[in-house]
């Protein structure tokens, strides 16, 4: 019997329906370069990855990065096809945690996210996912006793090679726990969505048409930044329209997104900079394909 069970997981492992256990002394640990900022890539990571690094309210330093590199998807829609099959977090104090996909999803993004999203002290990690069958997902991880283990997810897209990107993580609709904001298929009409966890589902709570926070190909997946508009305790977002060429401020109030500025560019954005020095604290840069740089500030800073 035990030899049948033994033979029944191999099958549900090599065809994809389940994901293999991975031994925490298949990850190394990990250099003092990592730990102090002056290495970012992983060895043996994605050829474009990097590492996550957090620091919990007890002062514990927590690393994530993707791994086990893979071809299986071939959606090419960061720059290349390689795209990771793992998920692995060290903690400073030398506990390791691997986690390795079923053949029939990847993760589909450069660098997960580390978040306390439920205030608890403990943090989770957060991954953009895809299905072979139905596309990109948002699926959260955490660590539960000795194993990491997925805690909840959304529905896919629903169509291979359709793509999602997360656009930020905070509490923007002010219930003391933060929310996932992402534009889903950024490239062909893209729809902001922000999500809310709810037991092991994250749960669409608003939505708005005509954004993109990518362009096809590139590497640079942070075109949307958390800014303080209002000037109440709930960030906003600002997130470029559907053809980059503005830039829209968008608030959660009454359980609905609404636009509250619009701001025209002279050209599309490429990326996220750094605000100039003169700038205030809570301003936001952005470069654009031209190479000018647009600072955006709330209107009681300035810029």
């Amino acid at each position: 019997m035990q030899r049948l069970i033994a033979s029944f997981a191999f099958v549900l492992i090599s065809v994809g329906l389940v994901a293999p256990p991975v031994s925490a002394s298949t990850v190394s640990a990990l250099p003092e370069t990592v730990w102090n900022g002056q290495q970012t890539r992983p060895d043996r990571g994605l050829p474009d990855g990097e590492f996550a690094l957090h620091t919990t309210p007890e002062g514990q330093s927590v690393a994530a990065w993707y791994g086990a590199p893979t071809d299986r998807y071939r959606h090419n829609i960061l720059g290349d096809a390689i795209e990771a099959g793992a998920l692995h977090v060290a903690f400073r104090d030398g506990r390791k945690f691997s986690l390795i996909l079923p053949r029939s999803q990847v993760f589909e993004d450069r660098t997960p996210r580390i978040v306390d999203l439920d205030e608890d002290g403990h943090p989770e990690i957060i991954t953009i996912k895809s299905f072979q069958d139905a596309g990109g997902s948002i699926a959260i991880f955490g660590i539960r006793g000795s194993a990491l283990v997925e805690l909840a997810s959304n529905e896919p897209i629903g169509r291979s090679n359709r793509w999602l990107n997360i656009a930020g993580i905070a509490d923007y609709a002010g219930t003391g726990s933060k929310q996932i904001a992402y534009v889903e298929t950024p490239h062909i009409g893209g729809t902001l969505y922000v999500l809310e966890w709810r037991g092991k589902e994250l749960m669409p709570i608003a939505s708005l048409p005509g954004f993109s926070n990518h362009k096809i190909g590139s590497r640079h997946q942070d075109l949307s930044a958390d800014i303080s508009w209002t000037g109440d305790s709930r960030p906003e977002l600002v997130v470029p329209s559907d053809n980059l060429r503005q830039l829209r401020v968008v608030g959660l109030t009454d359980g609905h997104l609404k636009e509250i500025k619009k701001i025209e560019l002279s050209a599309p954005v490429l990326r996220r900079i750094v605000p100039a020095e003169n700038s205030g604290s809570g301003c936001v840069g952005f470069k654009m394909e031209s190479g000018e740089n647009v600072t955006l500030c709330p209107p009681s800073q300035p810029g």
